[in-house]
């Protein structure tokens, strides 16, 4: 099996450590195993999305030299196949439309939060035939019995009962794809073998394998790294101080040296501490990402 890995982030707002990590992970695998890297800027929330933060990605992908084999592809290049693939599941009677107004879904909201459940959609418009000229939203009828099965790369066997899962939005009332419909189409069309991301995506992934099964697929590796922590044991983030890859450019690092400190937040090589990008490479496995914060 061909290797190829994406990197996929969302342009609203600068190349963050985390991403930038996340991008160096999916890059070092690819070249470490003959493979390609995919460049793909999911910029499909068209109200957060800007160019200036596209072009801040690019730049700080180009000077940490993480250089893409395919891309950029933009997400909104690729609307017209989305709706397609909407339309093919609701023919198929694997997603359906729903016009639970958002105070009902509230409210249900509320109910289970009261009891003490887990907040989910409770199907109500699985059966109800609602028709294309009213608004809607389309869901994505999620199987209800059984369990879905991830042998994560990082973490290994997530077992999630199907239960626990509710039918997801995959289109909007305004008729936008959802994030996780886009991304298991364009996973699938770039034929992607491992997506290597951020363990706060773990969730989405049980409902992103049902889609890509139902639409004949097969899913790929993933692997879910840790986060980065901040001093303060929170998720890293811009009130922790310098966390843009293009403000260590100008308090003067070298890129090889973040790149070092990159890999380091999680990798592992027995006690080395000093790798060149071509050690990186060489030596960089998977299997060795700690499971632990960084």
């Amino acid at each position: 099996m061909s290797v190829r890995t994406r990197f996929a982030p969302s342009p609203t707002g600068y190349l963050h450590v985390g991403g930038a990590r996340t991008a160096l992970f999916s890059w070092l695998y690819a070249r470490k195993h003959g493979g390609q890297f995919v460049l793909r800027i999911e910029d499909t929330d068209l109200e957060r999305s800007t160019q200036e933060s596209v072009d801040a990605i690019l730049e700080g992908m180009a000077w940490l030299g993480l250089d893409a084999d395919e891309g950029p592809i933009f997400q909104t290049d690729r609307f017209d196949r989305y709706k397609a693939v909407i339309a093919q599941l609701l023919e198929k009677g694997l997603a359906y439309r729903c016009n639970c107004p958002k105070e009902r879904l509230d409210a249900l909201r509320e109910e289970q939060m009261r009891n003490k459940q887990k907040p989910r959609y409770d199907g109500r418009c699985r059966y109800a035939g609602v028709g294309a000229d009213e608004p809607h939203v389309i869901r994505f009828r999620t199987p209800s019995e059984g369990e879905t099965v991830i042998d994560d790369l990082v973490r290994g066997r997530v077992v999630v009962p199907n239960a626990e899962l509710d039918d997801l939005i995959i289109q909007r009332t305004d008729g936008s794809p959802t994030y996780n419909l886009t991304v298991v189409v364009d996973d699938m069309d770039m034929r992607i073998s491992h997506v290597i991301r951020g363990d706060d995506h773990l969730n989405n992934t049980p409902r992103q394998v049902h889609i890509i099964r139902a639409l004949g697929g097969e899913p790929p590796r993933y692997a879910h790294v840790p986060m980065i922590l901040g001093d303060d044991g929170a998720r890293l983030s811009k009130r922790h101080g310098a966390v843009s890859v293009m403000q260590y450019k100008s308090d003067g690092y070298l890129p090889e040296a973040l790149l070092n400190y990159l890999v380091r937040l999680g990798w592992s090589h027995g006690d080395q501490e000093i790798f060149s990008v071509k050690e990186m490479t060489e030596l960089f496995e998977i299997k060795d990402i700690n499971r632990a914060p960084s």
